[in-house]
């Protein structure tokens, strides 16, 4: 079993800020599966399916971000996952634009406290990531405030096109493996 895990805050107050985007990316490939992340084990939201040929569980913890680690240690326990090879996190980045995607493995958190309590739950920082931008266009000064707060209409416009790049991302890494996703996906744009 796969367990793919979006990092987010319970609550509709946080559901379409930035912090949330890997719930909303769960959201999406469940929609397109056409299953409800609606049960409820190990303290998240859950619901099976199938992606490229492998049974695959979509998580929502429901332990606010910070306390990520807590829900995500149960379910790799409730079935016996290896976070190197069977766990997917998809997170917000706000070292990244908005737009932008990056698949990474085997990193520190990068300040991100979701993945910070995955990685001391886990006691290992190697599973596989898929990290999309939500940094704004001009700096701020407070990026808890920005982060919690609902995004603007046309970032929105940005971060739909971003959950369907995220959910084939998923699907690639299951099908063809993390380097081709990564290969396929880390490219650089042309105007980055």
């Amino acid at each position: 079993m796969k367990l793919i895990v979006g990092l987010g805050n319970p609550g509709i107050e946080y559901q379409f800020t930035p912090h949330n985007v890997g719930f909303l990316a769960i959201d999406r490939i469940a929609g397109d599966l056409g299953v409800e992340v609606r049960n409820r084990q190990c303290r998240a939201l859950t619901a099976r399916t199938v992606i490229a040929d492998q049974m695959v569980l979509l998580a929502k913890p429901e332990t606010f971000m910070n306390l990520s680690g807590v829900s995500v240690r149960e379910l790799v326990k409730e079935y016996e996952a290896q976070p190197e090879s069977d766990l997917i996190v998809i997170q917000d980045e706000l070292d990244f634009p908005l737009g932008t995607l990056r698949i990474h493995t085997r990193r520190s958190s990068a300040g991100h406290n979701g993945i910070e309590s995955i990685i001391g739950a886990l006691g290992t920082q190697d599973f596989l990531r898929i990290r999309i931008g939500v940094a704004p266009e001009r700096k701020v000064s407070d990026g808890k405030e920005y982060l919690l707060a609902p995004m603007k209409k046309k970032d929105l416009e940005v971060v739909d096109g971003m959950l369907d790049t995220a959910a084939e991302a998923v699907k690639v890494i299951l099908k063809e493996g993390p380097d081709a996703a990564m290969n396929r996906f880390n490219r650089k744009e042309p105007d980055e």
